[in-house]
């Protein structure tokens, strides 16, 4: 049995030859596609390299800044003050501070003068008073001193009674460790460390 031969199936039609007014118009118009496409993915891209280097260049700055020992002199941030819960009493002078971090542990270093009504403002905002300084007790250790530079004994002390206290507080609560010296008798001297482990 053979088989019919099949009807005669005709081509696609030929796609109209466009005129070059269109084709020009298209090319335009892929044109400004490819545009916007470079400008959608470029620009982002290059804020991102641009960022990342700021934020680099930032890191190495700070690396300087804590990598040298001693005090800046000024007054910590409201976020550090809050976060290592040292209130800074109103007014105070000689205010300088310094902080270190690495993946165990936080410290923010502080020094300030103050008045006597400061003085206990400051004592009372971390639950203390007067009561709770111990004479002749140097709070704050050796490691921590050796950071910052004071001393408060021995050769270039400061002169005068120095009292301390340790305000202990469970994670992730800062600890404070604290020397007030009175020196000068109307406005003593505070230095604080206040510790905080993540």
């Amino acid at each position: 049995m053979t088989s019919a031969p099949l009807p005669h199936q005709p081509g696609p039609p030929d796609e109209p030859q466009r005129p070059a007014e269109d084709r020009g118009h298209m090319i335009r118009r892929r044109a400004l596609t490819l545009l916007i496409i470079v400008l959608l993915i470029g620009v982002p891209a290059g804020y991102l390299v641009i960022s990342a280097n700021q934020s680099r260049d930032s890191g190495k700055d700070k690396e300087k800044k804590y990598s040298a020992t001693g005090l800046t002199e000024g007054w910590p941030s409201k976020v550090q003050r809050r976060l290592y819960q040292v209130p800074i009493p109103h007014p105070s002078n000689k205010v300088a501070w310094y902080e270190t971090n690495n993946w165990k542990t936080s410290r923010l270093y502080v020094q300030f003068q103050t008045t006597h009504d400061g003085l206990d403002a400051f004592l009372n905002e971390l639950g203390a008073g007067r009561g709770d300084l111990v004479k002749d007790d140097i709070a704050i250790g050796a490691r921590d001193r050796d950071v910052t530079g004071w001393k408060f004994t021995g050769p270039g002390a400061r002169t005068g009674p120095n009292y301390g206290l340790v305000r202990e507080q469970k994670n992730p609560k800062p600890t404070q460790h604290v020397v007030v010296n009175f020196g000068n008798p109307t406005y003593p001297m505070v230095y604080v460390v206040s510790r905080t482990t993540p």
